[in-house]
Parts: structure tokens; C-alpha cells; sequence
């Protein structure tokens, strides 16, 4: 798969840059970490190479003089709210975050429950915590926050919150997910760092939009495509262009802030260390892409499969006209349709040609491979023998799994098992596949294909079912379906 990204020279100039920010502001810094640390996709995706834990092996290049607090607001505590990418509460996610890092060789500190307002869904999970021996403190809902700045700096406001005790320079403050407060506990602990006579500073580390990218380059549009749902927009930056007439790009959401927290640092230290949002940043993720056309077309797919996604997420009732219509308008922004996306063509052509559901794969050579289901494969399943086979060099005559294998596994799935759907799943393909690798050669060699199908991408004309789409994210395509429910059609 082509590179577009130089990650060695990422962690190695941006761990760099956080020190120096560490010795800007005299040896403490807090530094909040938006978007995801050790499982960055998003990321991986629009700037090939990008490695998904890069950010967190970057950061192991300071574990020494850093230590991690992670923050969970006690209102998403209270409605059990649930990371959707791994089906776990918030909760139970702050646990695997620590466990997590502490493999890594970090030093996990204590753990921050935000909004707390007296909850006693709040109160049990910091006692879980405590019997655990994990350090937990309250910091407390503020009335009026963000824009009651006499308020919250004062000791009803952040002088209320209990201090987290820290002893590294490098203070990293991060959640499972967003609207958990990071950026107030920073901003709490700078109050009462003051108050007990250390000078502390802040930063911020997001990887999106770059702030050094133009404002409609496709990496900033896929970023915005990636948070429609928050319908976060990217504009230029006026406070930058302000004071160094020069054009920098952030979000909407930190623009909109910055005056009240220029406001709040005025009320700590009585001057604000920065003169923009962008200032606040520590990102480097700019310097480092290394081709920016492999980029450009990695976020181009990206963008489309955002649309696609949003589509099916209507289609399932998951989200409304507003995050679809937002999607539309970026594929324009874009400049492209989806038409663009090769696979997604293939797929709608070979549909017009059968009544049962298809699936079409672009390989890393632009190779087109398409796939029909049938009365014994899903489209998923068939696509994943026909691009083996294609890859192996096996003649596409061949059945690699023979029908009265596959008839008994249709049976216990439908008779015994219950199900709906009688056609075999990539999941259970593959599973026969490797029975079968065992005493025939062909199903070995199609086997030995599967990783060279990590970076291609592939369109099915009816939305997979969740254990298809899993076995494609694991295998590293990019899956984009049409929002057409599948009907189950026994034999």
C-alpha cells in the first residue's frame, strides 16, 4: 500500500515539540488529549502509514517524566453511556484505558469524575474504584460554565474541585470519549496549581483538522466528515491570523471558547499565555506527511465512506436528515461523488445484472473484483473466495469449499441455532477455510492472500451484517455499503 505519511519522523519531532512546551511554562504542563490514543484509525486511514497507537508510542518517548490522569463525567457515569466502537460503557472503557497504559509502562495517577453533582450512580463507581486501589477525585459542576468566569474562577468555582495530586512534569489528561471535561479539569488544576504557588501551563494535542493543511484540503474535510455528528466545522483561525497575519485552520468549537478562556487564564495568572487556539496546540502531524497526493486520495475515500456510513445509519433510524445532508454537502466541498469510489461503480454494475445481493473489491493494483451471493454465500463471503482465488492465482472455476460442507453448517445455523439468514458469513468462510488448508493446497494458498488485502477497499449493495463488517475492518478494507436491509431468503 502506498505511504503518505513518515511515521518515524512523527514520534520522533512531536515528542520533541511537547518538550519544549514542558519548558516553556517552567516545568508543569497539562496537556489535554482529544481523539483516540492507541486505536486511531481515522487517522491510519487518511494518512497512510500513520500507524493507529502512534500517538501512544510518540508519547512512551516521555513516559519517564509523564503520568496520565483519565477523566469520566459522572453524567455519562449515570446513563450507562456506551463507546460504540467496542460496545463497552464509559465506565468499564476508563478500566481498559488504565490497563492499557499501564502495559505500556505508564504511570496512571488517579481518575476524575466530572459533573458530579451529588450522583449516586457516581459516588458507588468511585468507591469500585477505590476498593481497586485507583486514586478517584470529584470535580464538581460549576453553574454558568464556561461563561461565568468570575465564578468559576474562584473557590466556589474550581476552588471547590478536589486537587489531583501529580508528580511528573508532563501531566496527560484524557477520557473515553468526548464532552467528559478534559479541558476543565486542565483548566481546574492550573487554578489550584496557582493557589498552591506552581505556574503551571496547558496545551492541547489534537490530530484534527491540521492546522498547517489548507482549510479544504481533503484531510480536513474527512475530519469533518468523521465528526458530522457533532457537526463540528472547520474555519481559519482569526485569533492567529490577528496576531501573526498568517492562516492557520481549527474548529468552530475552539474558536468559538477561546475568549472565555483567555478570560479564565487572565483570571489565574492575570494574562493569557496564548494569543490563539492554534497556539494551544502541540500538533506536528503536518510536517510529517511525506506524500501529500497518497493523502489527498486516501481522504477522498474516506469522505465517501463517511456518507455511506451516515446513509446506513438513517436507514437504521441512528441519525437524522441533518448529519446526511451535512455529509452530502462536504462530498461537494470535496468535489467529487461516488462515483469516484471505483468499487462502489463495479458493485452498482454487477447489481444490474442480478437479482441477489453483490459486492465488488478494488485491489492496491486497481484490479476489480466483484461477487454475487448465492444460495449457499453471502456477497461477502463469495467476494472473499473470488479476490483469494484471483490473488493466488487459482483458476475462478474452482469451489474451493464444496457444497455438502457448507450445506451442514446452513442447517445448524437456521434449524438448530435459530437464525434468519442460511448464507454462510466471511467469518464462517474463512473458518472452513482453514479447515480445509490442512489436506488442499488451493484453500492454503487463498489463505495466504488475506493480508494483501489490508488498504483495499470494497462496496456491497445491501448493508453486511455486523460480523461482516467486523471481518472486513480486521482485514483492513475499507467496506462502504448501500443503505438497502438485507432480506433473508431460506432455501
Amino acid at each position: 500500500m502506498a505511504q503518505g505519511f513518515d511515521n518515524e519522523k512523527y514520534i520522533k519531532i512531536q515528542s520533541e515539540h511537547i518538550k519544549e512546551r514542558i519548558a516553556h511554562f517552567q516545568g508543569k504542563l497539562y496537556l489535554e488529549l482529544g481523539g483516540k490514543l492507541f486505536d486511531d484509525y481515522h487517522a491510519s486511514r487518511v494518512l497512510p502509514g500513520f500507524q493507529p497507537d502512534s500517538k501512544l508510542r510518540m508519547l512512551q518517548q516521555l513516559s519517564d517524566s509523564a503520568e496520565i490522569i483519565i477523566v469520566i463525567s459522572a453524567i455519562d457515569i449515570e446513563k450507562n453511556k456506551i463507546r460504540q466502537d467496542l460496545g463497552i460503557t464509559y465506565d468499564e472503557d476508563v478500566l481498559r484505558l488504565r490497563t492499557e497504559f499501564i502495559n505500556r509502562g505508564f504511570l496512571v495517577s488517579s481518575v476524575v469524575i466530572t459533573h458530579y453533582n451529588g450522583q449516586s450512580s457516581a459516588d458507588a463507581y468511585r468507591q469500585r474504584l477505590e476498593r481497586m486501589g485507583i486514586k478517584a477525585y470529584y470535580h464538581y459542576t460549576i453553574e454558568g460554565y464556561p461563561n461565568n468566569v468570575a465564578l468559576i474562577d474562584s473557590d466556589e468555582g474550581f476552588g471547590k474541585d478536589d486537587f489531583v495530586e501529580t508528580t511528573r512534569p508532563l501531566v496527560i489528561v484524557t477520557a473515553p470519549g468526548p464532552g467528559s471535561g478534559k479541558m476543565a479539569v486542565c483548566l481546574s488544576q492550573l487554578y489550584n496549581e496557582h493557589r498552591r504557588g506552581t505556574e503551571a501551563g496547558y496545551a492541547k494535542f489534537e490530530t484534527f483538522p491540521v492546522w498547517n493543511l489548507p482549510l479544504k484540503h481533503p484531510v480536513n474535510i474527512a475530519y469533518e466528515a468523521a465528526t458530522a455528528d457533532l457537526n463540528d466545522v472547520n474555519m481559519i483561525d482569526p485569533y492567529h491570523y490577528d496576531a501573526y497575519d498568517k492562516v492557520a485552520i481549527n474548529y468552530n468549537r475552539d474558536v468559538e471558547i477561546f475568549p472565555v478562556l483567555t478570560a479564565i487564564f487572565e483570571g489565574i495568572y492575570g494574562n493569557c499565555p496564548y494569543k490563539s487556539p492554534t497556539d494551544m496546540g502541540v500538533n506536528m502531524v503536518g510536517f510529517c506527511i511525506s506524500n501529500d497526493n497518497v493523502c489527498q486520495e486516501a481522504s477522498l475515500q474516506e469522505i465517501i465512506r463517511r456518507y455511506y456510513t451516515g446513509l446506513n445509519k438513517m436507514a437504521a433510524g441512528a441519525c437524522n436528515d441533518n448529519e446526511v445532508n451535512k455529509l452530502a454537502l462536504l462530498l461537494k466541498q470535496a468535489k467529487i461523488t461516488t462515483d469516484y469510489r471505483k468499487c462502489t461503480v463495479a458493485a452498482r454494475t454487477r447489481k444490474e445484472k442480478s437479482d441477489w445481493p453483490v459486492s465488488a473489491m478494488e485491489l492496491l493494483d486497481g484490479t476489480l473484483i466483484t461477487a454475487s451471493a448465492n444460495p449457499l454465500l453471502g456477497a461477502s463471503a463469495s467476494l472473499l473466495l473470488n479476490v483469494t482465488k484471483h490473488l493466488a492465482g487459482i483458476d475462478h472455476n474452482i469451489k474451493l469449499i464444496p457444497e455438502n460442507m457448507i450445506e451442514p453448517i446452513q442447517k445448524t445455523k437456521t434449524e438448530y441455532l435459530g437464525g434468519q439468514d442460511p448464507l454462510l458469513h466471511a467469518d464462517e468462510v474463512l473458518v472452513a477455510l482453514s479447515v480445509l488448508s490442512q489436506t488442499d493446497e488451493n484453500c492454503r494458498k487463498a489463505l495466504l492472500q488475506l493480508p494483501k488485502l489490508r488498504g483495499c477497499q470494497a462496496h456491497a449493495s445491501v448493508m453486511l451484517s455486523e460480523v461482516d463488517r467486523k471481518i472486513f475492518a480486521k482485514l483492513g478494507i475499507g467496506l462502504t455499503c448501500d443503505p438497502v436491509k438485507k432480506l433473508y431468503l431460506r432455501k
